[in-house]
C-alpha cells in the first residue's frame, strides 16, 4: 500500500472520529477493509449505515449477554485461570529477576568450570600417554627389585651397571620425584651388596674370588684405598680369628701344633691375596709425596706385626703346658722361615720365648728334684748304718754310667734320676743361651744339697757309731767326688765346652775361669769342706772336660737314666 492511501485512511478515520479512536486502528487490516467497504456504499447505505451498526451492535449484545449467560462457568473457570496465570506469571518474573541476578555469577562458574575442565583434560592426555608407556614406566619402577635380584643372585657385576644406569637417570632428571625414590632404594640395595661382599671377605676364599670381590668393592667407590686396604685385612683377619677359635683347647699340644699350622697356612693365603690385589709399586716414595703422603705398606706391616704378636702370645701361653717342645720348635722355625719369603720372618721373636720357657722347665725339674731330695732326706739316717754291700768306688768301663756309690744313698740317687731325666728332656732341645741358667740351676741346687748334708751331720753327729760316720764320710765323698763331677759331665756331653768355645771365639780355658758350662765345685762342697777327710784333688773340671771331649758326643743320657732307675731300685730293696 502506498503512502498516499494510507495517509487518506487516517485523515478518513479522523473525520469519521473526530473526538478520538484507538491509534491501532491505523494498521488494522479489519478496520481498512470496513473503510475500503464503506467506500462502496452509496449515499442511501451510508445514511442507514449508523443504524444499522446500531441493530448489529445490539443484536451482538444480546447474543454475548445470551452467551454469557450459558456460559458463565466457563467465564468463571476462565477468569480464575486467568488469575492464575498472573500469580504464575508474577512468580516467573521472579525467578527471572533472580535469574538475571545470578547469571553472572554463574558465568564466573561457568569459566572456572572450564579452566578446570582444561586441566582435567591435560590430566587425562597424560593419563593417556602414561598408559601408552605403560612397559616403560613398569621397566624404570622395576629397577629397585631388579636390583636386589641380582644381588640374592649374586649377579655383582650386573647390580653395579644397574645401579650406575639409575644413577645416571637421576642425574638427568632431579626434578622428578619417581626417579630420587628410585635411587634411594637403589641405594639402600646398594648398602646392602656391600654388606655382602665383606661378608664373603669374611670366609675361605681363593685368589680369584679375592680378586673379584675387591674389584666390585673398588668400582663401588665406598672406600678410599688406604680404606680398602683396611678394610680388606680386618675381613681376612675375621676368617682367620674363626678357624683359631675352631681349634678344640682340650689337648694343649694338639692346640698349640693345630694353632701353628692354622696360622702359618691362613697367614700365608692372606699375605698372597694382599700382595696379588693391591699393587705396591703402584704407591712409590715419590708417588706417595705427590698423593696423600700415606705410606700404604705401613698398613700391611702394621696387621702382620699385630698378627704375629698375637701368634706369639698363644706359642708362650701353651708352652707351659707342652712337653715336646723340640717338636714345636721345629715346626715354628719353619713357619718363620717360610714368611721370609714375603720379608716377614720372625724366628728371632720365638727365640727368647723357648729358651725363657726350656729354662724355665728345667729349673722347675731341678726345684722339683730338690722337693723329693728334702723328703728323703729327713726320713734319711747314718744311725746304725752299716758297711755297704755293694762294691765301693767300682771303676764303671762307660764313664757316663752313673756313680755305683750313690746307691748307698738314697736320697742323692733319686736327686740325681730326676736330674738326669730333666738332662734327657733338655737335650732333645738345647739353646746355648741358657747354658748359664742351667748351670746355676744345677749349682744352686747342688749347694742346696751340700747344706742339708750339714745339717743332717749337727742333727745326729751326737748319735753317731763309728760305722755311722763311716757312711756319713761316705756320703760326702759321694757328694763330693762322684755326683759333682758326673753332673759335669752330663753339662758337657749336652753343652761341649769346645763348641761354645768355637761359637764364643775363645779356649776352654776362658770358659772355665769364667765360669761358662762349669759348675764351681769349691762352692758347691764349701759348707761340707771340713768333714770331708784330706787329700790331694786333682783338677776335677779340667779333667771333665778333657774327659767330655774324648767321649762321643752323641751318647744317650737316657740309658743311662734307665740304668740308674734299676740301680735305684736295688737300692730300695737293700734299704
Amino acid at each position: 500500500m502506498s503512502t498516499e492511501t494510507e495517509q487518506a485512511r487516517i485523515e478518513l478515520l479522523q473525520l469519521l472520529f473526530p473526538d478520538e479512536y484507538p491509534s491501532e486502528w491505523n494498521y488494522d487490516g479489519n478496520v481498512q477493509d470496513y473503510l475500503t467497504k464503506l467506500g462502496t456504499y452509496k449515499l442511501e447505505d451510508l445514511v442507514k449505515e449508523p443504524d444499522r451498526l446500531k441493530l448489529e451492535t445490539n443484536s451482538i449484545q444480546e447474543q454475548i449477554q445470551e452467551l454469557a449467560v450459558t456460559n458463565y462457568k466457563t467465564f468463571i473457570e476462565t477468569a480464575e485461570c486467568s488469575r492464575e496465570l498472573f500469580k504464575q506469571f508474577n512468580t516467573i518474573e521472579n525467578k527471572l529477576d533472580i535469574l538475571i541476578d545470578k547469571i553472572p555469577k554463574f558465568e564466573e562458574e561457568c569459566k572456572i568450570f572450564a579452566e578446570k575442565s582444561s586441566d582435567i583434560n591435560d590430566l587425562r592426555k597424560l593419563t593417556s600417554l602414561t598408559l601408552t608407556k605403560n612397559a616403560q614406566l613398569l621397566e624404570i619402577l622395576e629397577l629397585p627389585q631388579l636390583m636386589n635380584s641380582f644381588i640374592n643372585d649374586g649377579l655383582y657385576e650386573d647390580s653395579l651397571e644397574l645401579a650406575s644406569h639409575v644413577r645416571k637417570l637421576y642425574n638427568k632428571y632431579p626434578d622428578i620425584p619417581i626417579f630420587k625414590s628410585i635411587a634411594d632404594d637403589v641405594d639402600r640395595a646398594w648398602l646392602l651388596m656391600l654388606h655382602q661382599l665383606l661378608a664373603q671377605l669374611r670366609q675361605d676364599l681363593s685368589l680369584p674370588k679375592c680378586l673379584q670381590i675387591v674389584g666390585h668393592l673398588r668400582r663401588m667407590e665406598v672406600f678410599t684405598e688406604s680404606e680398602l686396604r683396611l678394610k680388606f685385612l680386618q675381613t681376612r683377619d675375621c676368617w682367620l680369628q674363626k678357624c683359631l677359635q675352631a681349634i678344640p683347647k682340650d689337648d694343649v699340644g694338639h692346640h698349640l701344633t693345630k694353632t701353628i699350622e692354622v696360622t702359618r697356612v691362613n697367614l700365608f693365603n692372606i699375605i698372597t691375596q694382599y700382595r696379588a690385589i693391591f699393587n705396591d709399586d703402584e704407591h712409590s716414595p715419590l708417588a706417595l709425596m705427590k698423593n696423600h703422603n700415606v705410606n700404604q705398606n705401613v698398613i700391611f706391616f702394621s696387621w702382620i706385626k699385630d698378627k704375629i704378636a698375637e701368634f706369639l702370645l698363644i706359642l708362650e701361653e701353651d708352652l707351659k703346658s707342652v712337653t715336646s717342645i723340640e717338636t714345636i720348635l721345629e715346626q715354628c722355625m719353619y713357619f718363620g722361615l717360610s714368611f721370609s719369603k714375603v720379608g716377614c720372618d720372625f724366628r728371632s721373636l720365638m727365640i727368647p720365648i723357648f729358651t725363657t720357657r726350656i729354662s724355665q722347665n728345667f729349673s722347675g725339674a731341678v726345684s722339683e728334684a730338690l722337693k723329693n731330695f728334702e723328703t728323703n732326706i729327713e726320713r734319711f739316717t747314718l744311725i746304725n748304718k752299716n758297711h755297704p754291700s755293694i762294691p765301693w768306688k767300682t771303676k764303671n768301663e762307660d764313664p757316663l754310667q752313673p756313680p755305683d756309690s750313690l746307691l748307698e744313698f738314697y736320697p742323692l740317687a733319686d736327686y740325681l734320676n730326676s736330674i738326669l731325666i730333666a738332662l734327657n728332656k733338655l737335650r732333645l732341645c738345647a739353646p746355648i743361651a741358657i747354658i748359664d741358667d742351667v748351670v746355676s740351676s744345677l749349682q744352686s741346687s747342688l749347694i742346696f744339697i751340700s747344706k742339708s748334708l750339714l745339717v743332717l751331720y749337727n742333727q745326729e753327729q751326737q748319735a753317731f757309731t763309728v760305722n755311722s760316720k763311716d757312711a756319713f764320710t761316705r756320703l760326702c765323698m759321694s757328694f763330693s767326688d762322684d755326683l759333682v763331677p758326673y753332673l759335669q759331665k752330663c753339662v758337657h756331653v749336652i753343652f761341649p765346652p769346645s763348641q761354645i768355645a768355637m761359637k764364643l771365639g775363645v779356649n776352654v780355658q776362658s770358659l772355665q775361669q769364667e765360669h761358662i758350662s762349669f759348675l764351681d765345685k769349691n762352692t758347691i762342697v764349701e759348707p761340707i769342706k771340713h768333714l770331708l777327710p784330706a787329700k790331694i784333688e786333682p783338677d776335677v773340671t779340667r779333667a771333665s772336660v778333657e774327659g767330655s771331649n774324648k767321649n762321643d758326643e752323641g751318647a744317650s743320657i737316657s740309658n743311662n737314666v734307665e740304668a740308674h732307675s734299676n740301680e735305684n731300685e736295688n737300692l730300695e730293696d737293700n734299704n
